[in-house]
């Protein structure tokens, strides 16, 4: 018996049939879910608390309005890459918890990613601190 052939319109994901806010609305409430997952990451948590307290500060610490985006635009972008690793190591995960050279690279490049984004928001909040309080 052959098996039987779904038409491709069944294959095709829901949302992509939406349209219009529809759409804007079921992609906002995917992001949310998002967050609710990354929140469930330590590494994220954590990041999150950081930013409830240096956000509101960049606001303090910038003196133009370039200077806040700067400081609060490195952590939110921290956050980003926090993310994005995170689905890298869970779509790699899901393959197949047994070690392999090509997960094991692509998890190195996502937590590099982080690092270098880490070092990037250090680097912009010790330079806002210096000109600040040692200029």
């Amino acid at each position: 018996m052959e098996p039987t052939v779904l038409p491709i319109e069944t294959l095709v994901n829901p949302q992509k049939e939406r349209t219009g806010l529809n759409r804007v609305w079921h992609a906002f409430g995917y992001s949310l879910a998002g967050l609710r997952a990354g929140w469930g990451e330590t590494a994220f948590r954590q990041e999150c608390i950081a930013a409830f307290v240096l956000v509101p500060l960049s606001f303090w610490l910038g003196r133009s309005w370039v200077e806040v985006a700067l400081l609060a635009g490195s952590v939110v972008l921290l956050m980003v890459v926090e993310l994005l690793n995170t689905a890298i190591e869970t779509a790699i995960d899901r393959v197949g918890p047994e070690w392999h050279d090509l997960s094991k690279r692509a998890k190195d490049m996502g937590s590099a990613a982080v690092l270098l984004s880490l070092l990037v928001c250090a680097g912009i909040w010790l330079a806002a601190l210096a000109q600040r309080f040692f200029a």
